[in-house]
């Protein structure tokens, strides 16, 4: 399978980046292609401005030529994965804006969905995995990225593996399980 790895993280020396490379090593592994798309050395901008909003009236939508130029890219591929610190509960800002321009109305929703046949969502939580279940966080982002994004845009297998705890000077053996866990990933995508 093709699969698009997009990466948002504003330091290419965060764990986010080694987590990264951990999955694609094992999306290597088990016989898949990919490609990393680093969203903030990209050049890509997040904003989103007229020329990206959707008609609603039109049968046919066009966008900015950015934005036809990541649909595009976005078309080569079978099955996307995104790995992402979580921020305030969710996705970096750039992430946000590439999918509010990307995943626009008449390519990922409405009369035409996105494609793929798999989306992998790879997100690195500093808080404990309690601190998730006790407000019920955990729910709340399974639910979000696997049924308002993924499923809402036509991609039916989709699937969140968070990783918590990991800002505050994690032992050894506990980034042994994150690559692990990301590796794993990667050759079961």
């Amino acid at each position: 399978m093709k699969i698009l790895t997009v990466v948002t993280h504003p330091r290419q020396n965060s764990l986010t980046f080694v987590v990264a490379n951990k999955f694609v090593e094992g999306l290597r592994a088990a016989g898949h292609e990919t490609e990393i798309f680093d969203l903030y050395r990209s050049g890509f901008n997040p904003m989103l401005w007229e020329d990206d909003e959707p008609d609603w009236e039109a049968d046919h939508q066009s966008f900015s030529p950015e934005v036809e130029g990541e649909m595009n890219r976005l078309k080569r591929y079978d099955g996307l994965a995104f790995i992402f610190p979580l921020w305030w509960w969710n996705m970096p800002a750039m992430m946000k804006g590439y999918i509010d321009r990307v995943w626009n109305y008449g390519f990922a929703y409405g009369p035409d969905k996105l494609s793929h046949k798999k989306v992998i969502w790879l997100p690195l939580a500093g808080a404990p995995i309690y601190r998730f279940e006790k407000w019920q966080y955990d729910q709340m982002i399974h639910h979000y990225f696997n049924v308002g994004l993924a499923k809402y845009c036509g991609i039916a297998d989709s699937r969140v593996e968070m990783l918590y705890e990991t800002v505050k000077n994690p032992t050894e053996d506990v980034k042994k399980k994150w690559m692990s866990l990301a590796y794993s990933a990667g050759t079961s995508y």
